[in-house]
């Protein structure tokens, strides 16, 4: 486990970040359970942006959207000496230089260096649009989702947007995306702790570890629920035990659970008799990252 400090343990915002390594390990079902399960007020933040999909299972009510843009440079050609700082210094690669400079939005990264160091002041910036944001609640459930818009490749811009919709509630649960590319890393990152949803097989074993040690990067405190379970004697549970990582749930492979959620229908719905583990693993939570704090 790490031995990094959760940023918001003593604040008033207690921030679970439901990841996993792999897609279909089951992490917006956890994440949706957790936020119908939990004895207080609590936020769900569904930051997989490029397929959201917690509004299927949660039904909520939607009250409001706002729109996103990133800004993107563009050139004043009248001013441009063609000194081709601009592209000399982009890190993202994203400015081409052929006697003045081409700029690959796909490519940028909106940190505005470009525009500071060109000489002449030829560099302005405009607004492009990635996305939107739909706010709104199930019962006292908040609920905030982003969805990005079609041929737009980067998407840490929009997460930020929706994790900037965070409210005061006493639990905020973020449903982030798969995999441990940069769009995990700013869903995760200054979480107060990260539950990664695995599944007992060999492929869900090595895509957890590439997420472990991500998050072991980042300091944040973790631990792991396994989906899909068939026996506490599993490649998940050995390697767990091995390293000392806290295993804090197990679901059962349930067809009846399968098929509830191919249509629509959360996990509580179906199978009630699990709020008290997710009562008890939200508790532990909590224990974890304020022992991890503290260190």
């Amino acid at each position: 486990m790490s031995t990094g400090t959760g940023s918001k343990t003593a604040g008033k915002i207690f921030t679970v970040a439901v990841a996993s390594g792999k897609g279909g390990t089951g992490k917006t079902t956890v994440a949706i359970s957790m936020a119908l399960c939990a004895e207080t007020d609590v936020q769900l933040l569904d930051c997989d942006v490029e397929e959201p999909n917690a509004h299927i299972l949660l039904k909520p009510s939607i009250q409001g959207n706002e729109h996103v843009s990133m800004p993107v440079p563009f050139l004043d050609e009248a001013k441009c000496t063609g000194c081709g700082k601009c592209s000399g210094i982009c890190a993202f690669n994203a400015i081409v230089f052929l006697k003045k400079p081409l700029f690959l939005p796909d490519l940028c990264h909106s940190c505005g260096l470009c525009m500071k160091v060109c000489p002449g002041k030829a560099i302005m910036e405009k607004p492009r649009h990635i996305g939107i944001l739909e706010i709104g609640a199930k019962g006292d459930v908040g609920f905030v989702s982003g969805c990005l818009d079609i041929g737009i490749a980067s998407s840490p811009a929009l997460i930020r947007a929706v994790r900037k919709q965070s409210k005061n509630a006493g639990l905020e649960i973020i449903d982030c995306p798969p995999g441990t590319a940069c769009s995990f890393v700013t869903s995760v990152k200054d979480s107060d702790f990260v539950l990664l949803v695995t599944e007992p097989t060999r492929f869900g074993l090595h895509d957890m570890t590439l997420a472990i040690k991500v998050i072991k990067q980042l300091k944040l405190p973790f631990g792991v629920l396994v989906n899909k379970s068939i026996s506490d004697d599993d490649c998940i549970g050995k390697y767990c035990s091995s390293e000392k990582i806290p295993l804090l749930m197990r679901i059962p492979d349930d067809r009846s659970i399968a098929e509830a959620y191919s249509r629509g229908v959360d996990l509580m719905e179906v199978k009630p008799e699990l709020k008290d583990g997710f009562l008890k693993m939200i508790d532990a939570v909590r224990a974890i990252a304020e022992e991890d704090g503290g260190k």
